[in-house]
């Protein structure tokens, strides 16, 4: 591309990108749809989510096509592996594969409009949890309000705002649901006032198309001062902890008793259904951590196991063999000076990350939040939610919202359902992106993706203004020509040589693909 073309690409840009800049505290929910960038979704069906699932040995594979596109639509797949079944109408996987290996399906939908097909492995084996969990999570928007009305609610939203077409499937209940210990396995039980059937729920989840998580955690209390998984009597009677004890180098009344219920409480989970465990203490450690491990992994269900929170960066090594998710650092809020700090400070986790365990800086803080007290727009301004859900996607980090599902507006659906930019976050290489580069407080997030493209983020998180942000091929280490792709516009850009320069918002973001120009058409070059 000559210098003329590539001036009349960068001044676009930066008209373009320019349009995000806005304090969200004064605007509306409507007065958003203005800065939605990501396109609406096609009649014709297509196929999203990752490209690879994994699933134990003899296990019940749980798993739902997503597409989107008008329905009805009808689902099929070509290849499948002895004992599994795909459901015509939903989409939806049954059944178990005894034999473990990788198997290459091919998914297929169709509606009125055409259809469609896409490969899918499947692989059997000890791994789960192959690239990041989507979902959501109690905890941001009702704390230690949380009902089964309202997770039951949220995932109806989950399914009804087409979230469930894009991925979205995990929804996870956060702390204080916990009653007393008893029953036949002297487990934990639910608070019969908050949770009066934990069995429906799970069915009822299971039934949508979704997958459902708890919570729990070795201590005594919780952190919502409900029973935990230990106990000073064998019972497993819930007391209180009385005295402080000393933790993380404070007196907290929190501590692991003498006695406790691993094997009790994973087996009661399983029995419900459960598919996620969020076990929650700190710091995080290895006999806990292992322990809790061989209580999953004896039951027969697959449960993606997530330790919170703020993980020791010392233990990782160890603590990442057992763990798929694990915390990077304390509780996120919907503040930029909450935010900012976990942008270019994950390098440090990135070697430890790969299919089936993930780095997770903290749940998403996007849509309405709360925390117990009301939900509330979140108060991040657009150009920060882009920058949030860039950032988390580049980083294939767990994606789990923590915001309101009934409420969501049009601006937070389109963060949301955008397949190019969740495809990097899904993609099956499962590298997290580094910096490659850093401009002042500008910075650059860049990794590779599974097809041999690049993926980049153009951040400012400075408080200085758009600043010009520069994308050096050197940096990425490859030459020559690159056909540069707007993910959230799902636009080529033109190609580009050597570099690829734009002006970004302050706080904001520009996210692009890189592939190298092959068969490229001139016409693309031209910013419509």
């Amino acid at each position: 591309m000559n210098l003329l073309k590539k001036n009349i690409c960068t001044l676009t840009l930066a008209a373009i990108f320019s349009c995000l800049a806005i304090n969200a505290n004064a605007q509306g929910p409507d007065s958003l749809s203005k800065f939605i960038l990501t396109p609406k979704e096609k009649p014709t069906p297509q196929i999203n989510g990752p490209k690879v699932f994994g699933v134990r040995p003899r296990h019940p594979i749980i798993y739902t096509i997503p597409a989107t596109g008008v329905r009805p639509m009808t689902f099929s797949a070509a290849n499948l592996p002895m004992g599994v079944k795909v459901d015509a109408k939903t989409g939806q996987f049954k059944g178990a594969i005894d034999k473990p290996g990788t198997y290459s399906v091919i998914l297929k939908a169709k509606n009125a409009k055409g259809q469609t097909e896409r490969e899918f492995k499947v692989v059997v084996g000890e791994e789960i949890a192959l690239t990041p969990p989507m979902g959501w999570n109690s905890w941001n928007i009702y704390a230690t309000k949380v009902t089964q009305q309202l997770v039951h609610d949220n995932a109806e939203a989950m399914v009804k705002s087409g979230l469930i077409n894009h991925g979205w499937s995990y929804m996870n209940i956060d702390d204080v649901w916990q009653g007393k210990r008893g029953g036949e396995l002297k487990a934990i039980l639910p608070d019969s006032a908050t949770f009066p059937d934990m069995q429906k729920l799970c069915d009822e989840v299971h039934a949508m198309g979704l997958k459902i998580g708890i919570y729990s955690t070795p201590w005594i209390e919780s952190y919502g001062h409900h029973v935990g998984g230990s106990a000073n009597n064998p019972e497993g009677t819930f007391e209180a902890v009385k005295e402080n004890v000393p933790r993380n180098k404070k007196l907290v009344p929190y501590a692991i008793g003498t006695y406790t219920f691993y094997d009790n409480d994973a087996h009661q989970f399983a029995k419900w259904g459960f598919d996620y465990l969020k076990y929650d203490w700190s710091p995080n450690e290895l006999p806990e951590t292992k322990k809790m491990y061989d209580a999953l992994r004896a039951t027969n269900r697959d449960v993606v196991y997530s330790l919170s929170n703020s993980t020791p960066y010392a233990s990782i090594t160890e603590l990442s063999k057992y763990a798929n998710c694990w915390r990077t650092g304390g509780d996120i809020r919907d503040r930029w000076n909450s935010l900012k700090p976990r942008l270019f400070s994950q390098d440090k986790w990135a070697q430890y990350e790969h299919p089936g365990h993930w780095n997770d800086p903290d749940m998403m803080i996007v849509g309405y939040v709360g925390w117990g007290k009301g939900p509330r727009p979140t108060q991040l301004t657009p150009d920060e939610q882009y920058t949030h859900v860039s950032a988390w996607c580049l980083m294939s980090v767990p994606l789990l919202l923590g915001c309101d599902l009934t409420k969501l507006d049009d601006f937070t659906l389109s963060l949301l359902t955008n397949d190019e930019v969740l495809a990097v976050n899904q993609d099956p290489l499962g590298k997290q992106a580094t910096v490659i580069s850093k401009q002042g407080e500008a910075g650059i997030l860049a990794k590779d993706l599974a097809d041999g493209t690049k993926a980049a983020g153009l951040f400012n998180p400075g408080d200085e203004g758009a600043k010009e942000v520069v994308l050096k091929w050197a940096d990425l280490g490859i030459k020559g020509k690159y056909i540069v792709r707007d993910l959230w516009r799902q636009k080529d850009l033109g190609v580009f040589s050597d570099e690829f320069k734009v002006t970004v918002n302050q706080h904001g973001v520009v996210m692009v693909s890189l592939r190298p120009n092959k068969k490229y058409d001139a016409k693309l070059i031209l910013i419509r």
